[in-house]
């Protein structure tokens, strides 16, 4: 009788698989830009490049778009307070509509800019849907990239029903959250901590580590009144101790338990549970592990996010607060996905690393003149579960651009690298991977798909100097200019000169946002006009020289420079503002295009 019923379900067990097989289905579609992954650069990308006029798909594998903002339960914005680029300032400024104003979405104390994900969702959707030649399919996840030689040509994506998804695209875009689309096309990539020989950095460790930061699974809660009692079921194994300290500082030093809570507060009497202080991080490094199984992985992450909220209910007396309804369609009501803090990182033609950021004008290399997007957060590195890794606690940085080259694989043509998985450092991904910046090199990397495209070449062969004009064209920034915002009529010419190096920015690690000057209003010496001139054109000497720059010794030094302009009689000191005016109109030094590593050809 045993093997009878033996036999049954193993016949059921084939025909339910048969019938799944059977119905399945696969879709072909043909489009110009692929990206792989909704996610917070994947839906900037895929809007950059619609926008742009080519056919775009992009394919997330949750209902959000979003990524971090959204799938993920991260509605609390990181940096960029004072860098409204681009993409990242329409989506704030269509928040600030929804919500009525800046100060309607200051409602935590761990950033100025807080909402919830759902209407985060809405807008970016709604954004997509504005863009004819944009599409978006829901559901599907990538398992495998399709190559001819160096060439990525499109990939294929499956759904839970066993349906298949054929996408063939001119150029494709890794927009995933851990660089999925990186083993599947067989492109190179690092993975953890990078050792010190490698970048250069005397803060990395002497080894390298397969480490990566810890993750969250996000949960927001919601005040459903006083007197309520919205306490979850007591999870299995659950010990208060495990969360007793949470109600301090970094450092340990005692805090209100209200600050655990208000924190993350979002509007409309929401919070995001997002505590790394003896709260709801984890250590799992789930990189690597196929996709099936990921979620069984991950399952410890999403019980120790319910023990946190049981704490948070029983022992800080926030009974009040529930579970939010109206949010994620999961049966535990947690964010569809974890926040990863890190995944695989591309090997690209160039990387960036944290003393690239800290000394952009004195590295073998000026990154910085190829910038495509921006960030101004210190290093931030979750490590707390894991007692045996020194802790990175928020290094200071100056404001920084993150350089195109991060966005190409050095050995794979037709396939751009977006959000995290872009070519940096394992520590300076402490900056380059909160959701500001990352929104902003998906749009860049939008961008350049679609340049890529129109001008029938790889991505690799679009000009630098090409890419930062379109992206200048769409108010984006490409050197970080505290001071210069893009309502300024100069913004263009001052973010051109900026890039050049001709005129610098002074920059300023500064508390949460970090800064970097241009100083438009200044009066210039001639020594130190001379020190960015002489590297646009050897030929004039760097000279010690305080006198203030005026428009006849300017004149006289960029004629000097090759450049075409009268002689000046005119000896009043310059602004900045006006040399850069005069640099421009003399050599158009933006107009000489750069290689990926900022060198003049």
């Amino acid at each position: 009788m045993k093997r009878t019923g033996f036999l049954l379900a193993a016949v059921l067990v084939v025909t339910v698989a048969f019938a799944l097989s059977a119905a399945a289905k696969t879709t072909r579609r043909v489009v110009d830009v692929l990206i792989i992954g909704g996610t917070t650069s994947g839906t900037t990308a895929a809007v950059a490049a619609a926008r742009q006029g080519v056919t775009t798909l992009v394919v997330e594998s949750t209902p959000m778009l979003g990524g971090m903002f959204t799938a993920q339960g991260v509605p609390a914005v990181d940096g960029n307070a004072n860098l409204p680029s681009g993409l990242w300032n329409e989506f704030r400024e269509a928040l600030r509509a929804h919500y009525g104003g800046a100060p309607a979405l200051a409602t935590g104390w761990v950033s100025n800019t807080l909402f919830e994900p759902h209407v985060a969702d809405s807008i970016f959707k709604a954004m997509a849907a504005a863009e004819p030649a944009l599409s978006v399919e829901y559901g599907f996840r990538p398992v495998k990239v399709f190559r001819r030689g160096r060439k990525v040509t499109g990939a294929r994506f499956v759904d839970k029903a066993g349906n298949r998804l054929e996408v063939s695209a001119e150029v494709t875009v890794d927009a995933t959250d851990l660089g999925d689309a990186l083993p599947l096309s067989g492109t190179p990539y690092r993975l953890g901590m990078d050792s010190r020989s490698l970048t250069g950095e005397s803060l990395a460790p002497e080894k390298a580590r397969n480490i990566v930061q810890d993750l969250t699974v996000t949960a927001i809660l919601k005040d459903y009144g006083p007197g309520t009692d919205r306490t979850i079921p007591r999870p299995e194994d659950y010990d208060p101790a495990e969360f007793s300290g949470c109600n301090a500082t970094a450092v340990g030093d005692p805090i209100p338990s209200e600050m655990v809570i208000t924190y993350g507060r979002l509007p409309n009497g929401k919070y995001m549970i997002n505590w790394p202080t003896k709260g709801n991080d984890i250590y799992l490094n789930v990189v690597e592990l196929p996709y099936e199984r990921r979620e069984a992985a991950l399952r410890p992450a999403r019980e120790k996010t319910l023990r946190f909220i049981y704490y948070i209910q029983t022992e800080l007396g926030y009974r009040n607060l529930g579970i939010a309804a109206d949010e994620f369609d999961t049966p535990d009501g947690l964010a569809y996905l974890p926040y990863h803090r890190e995944g695989r990182r591309a090997e690209g033609v160039v990387m960036l690393t944290f003393d690239d950021v800290m000394a952009r004008y004195d590295r073998p290399a000026p990154l910085y003149r190829t910038g495509i997007s921006v960030g101004d957060y210190p290093v931030d590195h979750h490590h707390k579960c894991r007692p045996d890794v020194p802790g990175i606690a928020f290094l200071p940085v100056p404001s920084f651009c993150v350089p195109a080259g991060v966005m190409i694989p050095a050995r794979t043509d037709n396939l751009i690298v977006s959000d995290k998985a872009i070519s940096v450092s394992n520590l300076i991904n402490g900056s380059t991977r909160v959701q500001p910046v990352v929104m902003l090199t998906g749009q860049a990397a939008g961008t350049l798909a679609a340049l890529a495209v129109k001008a029938g070449c790889t991505p690799r062969e679009v000009p630098v100097r090409r890419l930062q004009a379109a992206l200048l064209a769409q108010k984006a920034y490409l050197q970080p200019l505290y001071d210069v915002k893009p309502d300024d009529p100069d913004f263009g010419l001052l973010q051109r000169i900026a890039s050049t190096g001709i005129l610098r920015m002074t920059g300023e690690p500064y508390q949460w946002a970090n800064r970097s000057w241009f100083y438009p209003e200044r009066t210039v010496s001639v020594g130190e006009f001379t020190l960015g001139l002489h590297d646009y054109a050897p030929q004039i000497a760097v000279e010690d020289d305080p006198a203030p720059l005026t428009a006849a010794s300017a004149a006289d030094l960029l004629r000097r420079a090759g450049g075409r302009i009268a002689p000046s009689a005119d000896t009043t000191p310059l602004t900045r503002r006006e040399a850069a005016r005069m640099v421009d109109e003399a050599l158009h030094p933006f107009e000489r295009d750069i290689d990926f590593e900022g060198n003049l050809k």
